[in-house]
């Protein structure tokens, strides 16, 4: 069974930066399409960023669109989300996703970023 296992939240300034880790197991990590998404409290899950398995395609919402950079390493089955120039509108619980052939298979236990001065 596969599993995702998130790290790196925690509470940080306006304008300051993070970087959210995602570690795979229990299947075969090249074949899956990674995922980040966020869920602020009473608004709906979004995604944020999504990388294929080689890491030549990219996307972001544009809230996040040259200030969030994802990234995997295949080697470390990881997955991570450089954050940049943090607002308080970015404050929300952050998931790891794991997607294949458009099928959403494996989601982490989600890691809380909190934004405020």
């Amino acid at each position: 069974q596969g599993q995702l296992v998130e790290s790196g939240g925690g509470l940080v300034q306006p304008g300051g930066s993070l970087t959210l880790s995602c570690v795979a197991s229990g299947f075969t990590f090249t074949d899956y399409r990674m995922k980040w998404y966020r869920q602020a409290p009473g608004k709906e899950r979004e995604l944020v960023a999504a990388i294929n398995s080689a890491s030549w395609n990219t996307n972001y919402t544009d809230s996040v669109r040259g200030r969030f950079t994802i990234s995997r390493d295949n080697f470390k089955r990881t997955i991570y989300l450089r954050m940049n120039s943090l607002k308080p509108e970015d404050t929300a619980v952050y998931y790891c996703n794991a997607e294949l052939r458009g099928t959403s298979r494996y989601w982490g236990q989600g890691t809380q970023v909190t934004v405020s001065s």
